[in-house]
């Protein structure tokens, strides 16, 4: 089966976004395909290459991160959403004059029409958050 993930909260705000990722796992490791992660509202929280949190807490950039690279998911952010919440990758920074990119590695920022795309050709679509 094919799903299209949809994550609207952000990483601290509840643990819709932890239910989510190990949805993600649990669907891969049965055998099914992940067409697209879309990060949209308060979810885009959860690409920010600079978040912090404590050492002792989970590392949730860095474990999508790692998923990302592990299962070749596509994780996409709502460009909308990123750019009202301050998130920029390197082009739309340069056009606003500033210098850095915020996305972390395994996100990139797209618009809605991708969202549109993978729910098209998933078989479900489930929204967290």
């Amino acid at each position: 089966m094919k799903y299209s993930i949809q994550i609207n909260s952000s990483p601290y705000q509840s643990n819709s976004a932890e239910t989510a990722y190990q949805f993600i796992k649990s669907a891969i490791e049965m055998g099914h395909e992940i067409i697209r992660v879309f990060f949209y509202q308060e979810g885009v929280y959860h690409a920010f290459r600079y978040a912090t949190p404590p050492d002792d807490e989970v590392q949730i950039v860095t474990r999508w991160s790692a998923l990302a690279k592990e299962y070749d998911i596509d994780l996409v952010v709502c460009i909308s959403a990123a750019q009202r919440r301050g998130l920029l990758e390197t082009n739309e920074a340069r056009r606003q004059g500033k210098v850095d990119n915020d996305v972390a590695d395994g996100f990139r920022i797209a618009g809605l029409g991708l969202w549109v795309e993978a729910m098209l050709e998933a078989d479900r679509f489930i929204e967290f958050g």
